[in-house]
């Protein structure tokens, strides 16, 4: 391993990978650090995949317009690279007592730009998806899917394609902060090793506050516990009910059991919200029979039975339970005052469809320019 790189990137998430990508395509030398001994084990193939509009999140947020430019540049990136995926489109279903948070939606959504969605009677959403029972709802033509794992494969080989290298199986140990950047502490196989940098990029996912904590020389006021929410999936087995995504309106706790596409058709339901303390995937059959009763909101004839354990993925969340939904947070130096260091942190939904975005946040905030060196 090199004594010195220019760039190192913690976390060889989705969003670590599209952040070294971006870096390296513009001519720095740049490391990926990953603890497991792949990428992408965490957060990133543990969740929908699903290329959000943008139309949730509060206006003018960063979720907000990350998200709505991110998904423009993953739909490019996509066909450029033969990335697998799929423009299906998304119900947003309304029953009778929600017709009024649907039209407040509907506004959100064209504030924030998303000026292509559709609203439907009840009729027009049978014609389309005859099995779904609704008041109204609300279609959204430019969501899709992904194959997330054929989409970090492309961001891999783009960053080895320009002399950029992904470590597995290292953990970030520690950082000091010096003149000429940091001091990083990274242990392989029971190995210290050694290595400095000039920038470093944050990006570990359910780890980065913890991160924060090992980087001396970061505002230790600045330090505070992660929030984790689980969230459990259950597929259905031997039927494709719906040939568009299908979300329930959303709650407090987030988008609502809602059923999602793999890109052969299988159906499959979640996530719901398991605030937990501990990184723990296992799914407990005996959650389905909440899935039952929320999936027959919109889809009555559910049969029996037909819900089975699919896997689960954590949320890395900013804020607890009860609380209104934090923002994507991206520290540069202007906010905490260490030159060269952003942190990423609370990148859950749409970190995915934001990827490209925030790599390109983050390229401007380090002051990368094309062909810099």
């Amino acid at each position: 391993m090199s004594e010195h790189v220019d760039a190192l990137v913690i976390g060889a998430g989705v969003v670590g990978l599209a952040v070294a990508s971006v870096l390296a395509r513009r001519g720095r030398e740049v490391f990926v650090i990953e603890r497991h001994s792949a990428s992408g084990q965490e957060t990133s193939s543990r969740n929908s995949g699903v290329i959000h509009s943008g139309i949730y999140y509060p206006t003018d947020s960063a979720k907000a317009r990350l998200c709505i430019a991110g998904k423009d540049q993953l739909y490019r990136y996509c066909n450029e690279r033969g990335i697998k995926h799929k423009r299906c489109g998304k119900l947003i279903v309304a029953q009778e007592m929600q017709l009024e948070q649907l039209q407040q939606l509907h506004k959100k959504a064209s504030a924030n730009g998303v000026n292509d969605l559709e609203l439907l009677s009840r009729d027009e959403v049978t014609q389309r998806e005859p099995a779904v029972r609704c008041a109204a709802a609300l279609f959204s033509p430019s969501t899709g899917i992904i194959d997330i794992h054929d989409y970090m494969n492309c961001l891999e080989a783009d960053i080895q394609a320009h002399h950029g290298l992904l470590i597995t199986n290292t953990r970030f140990v520690s950082a000091t902060v010096t003149d000429n950047g940091f001091n990083v502490v990274l242990n392989t196989d029971n190995d210290n090793t050694d290595l400095s940098c000039r920038q470093l990029v944050n990006c570990a996912g359910l780890n980065a506050l913890e991160t924060l904590k090992k980087i001396h020389g970061y505002p230790v006021m600045r330090n505070r516990d992660a929030f984790f929410a689980k969230g459990n999936y259950f597929s259905c087995q031997g039927t494709k009910p719906f040939k568009h995504l299908v979300y329930p309106m959303p709650n407090e706790a987030g988008l609502g059991v809602h059923a999602t596409l793999d890109m052969d058709g299988t159906t499959r339901f979640g996530p719901d919200v398991e605030w937990v303390k501990q990184i723990d995937y296992s799914v407990t059959e005996a959650r389905a029979e909440q899935f039952y009763s929320a999936i027959r909101e919109y889809w009555p004839s559910l049969p029996d039975g037909s819900l089975h354990a699919a896997y689960s993925g954590i949320r890395p969340k900013l804020v607890g339970p009860g609380q209104p939904a934090a923002d994507f947070e991206i520290e540069g130096t202007e906010v905490h005052g260490v030159p060269g260091l952003i942190n990423l942190l609370g990148i859950e939904s749409p970190g995915l469809t934001a990827s490209l975005a925030i790599a390109e946040l983050v390229s401007k905030l380090l002051c990368v320019t094309p062909n810099s060196h």
